[in-house]
């Protein structure tokens, strides 16, 4: 789905500059009225970027249901530098198309913010693209936070039966299905909460922004480095360590930045 609709993007962008006969936008970006404005902007910016790259929540739900051999490090290892570099290739060329076909006017999302209207069966047929992703990521990247509220659910009140028993129900033409009463209740409430939500902030940019700088440094950056350093049991204030520990703490001041200019430019969009 990913790869249609991004190349779909793609291509309408290239048509739209074809169609302009010239690069509409600027090297410096969008203009804002101020220079502190300009940086809020910039930090947005950050966390859209990192948004791009949200297959690394799953990265070790996915290496779990790998098999050996080959080791799963060595599959996993080529698995993600392909995904990093055909992810990076297509956010590009989506990103510098749609700008360079809008310049300053490019709307968040090129094929649902009104920046293309033709033709529409093949921007209707990117839209479904979009939501079948979007189903499909949505279910997945939350395995995690079912998993994990469910099981300490069962640390916590380890004899009762809301949490263990499960029900067994029979339909009429329909085979036997269980029915765990936490699950039904959580995470029906689960959804409902974050439904609500996408609908009180429905701006996809900031949107965007906002989840990405909250989720890129504890799950690409801090994790996988403190698992790096206990694993190959690198010494404290070693030169290793040392970078390590720097390259974090930029990532966390950079992902800081992006978060800061998330949440504003969500408050200016909520009340603007």
């Amino acid at each position: 789905m990913s790869f249609t609709y991004a190349s779909i993007g793609s291509a309408l962008g290239l048509a739209k500059i074809v169609e302009n006969g010239e690069l509409k936008g600027s090297i410096g970006g969008v203009p804002a009225s101020t220079k502190a404005e300009k940086v809020w902007t910039i930090c947005q910016a950050l966390g859209d970027i990192a948004f791009a790259y949200p297959f690394s929540n799953i990265f070790l739900e996915i290496q779990d249901s790998l098999r050996s051999p080959p080791p799963e490090k060595a599959t996993m290892r080529k698995a993600s530098t392909m995904a990093i570099f055909i992810t990076t290739i297509f956010y590009l060329c989506c990103g510098g198309f749609g700008y360079g076909a809008f310049g300053n006017s490019t709307p968040g999302n090129i094929l649902t913010g009104f920046g293309f209207y033709e033709p529409y069966w093949l921007i209707d047929f990117a839209n479904a693209c979009v939501v079948l992703h979007l189903v499909g990521g949505y279910q997945v990247y939350n395995q995690p936070v079912f998993a994990f509220v469910e099981k300490w659910f069962a640390e916590t009140f380890p004899y009762c039966g809301f949490v263990y028993e499960d029900h067994f129900f029979k339909l009429p033409s329909l085979p036997a299905f269980r029915l765990n009463l936490l699950r039904l209740c959580f995470r029906t409430a689960y959804v409902a909460l974050t439904t609500g939500i996408a609908m009180i902030f429905p701006y996809f940019n900031q949107v965007v922004g906002l989840a990405g700088a909250i989720s890129f440094w504890p799950a690409v950056v801090y994790f996988p480095v403190e698992m790096y350093l206990v694993q190959k049991t690198i010494g404290t204030w070693t030169g290793k360590w040392v970078m390590l520990r720097s390259f974090s703490l930029v990532c966390l001041v950079v992902t800081c930045f992006a978060l800061v200019g998330s949440i504003k430019g969500l408050i200016n969009a909520k009340f603007s």
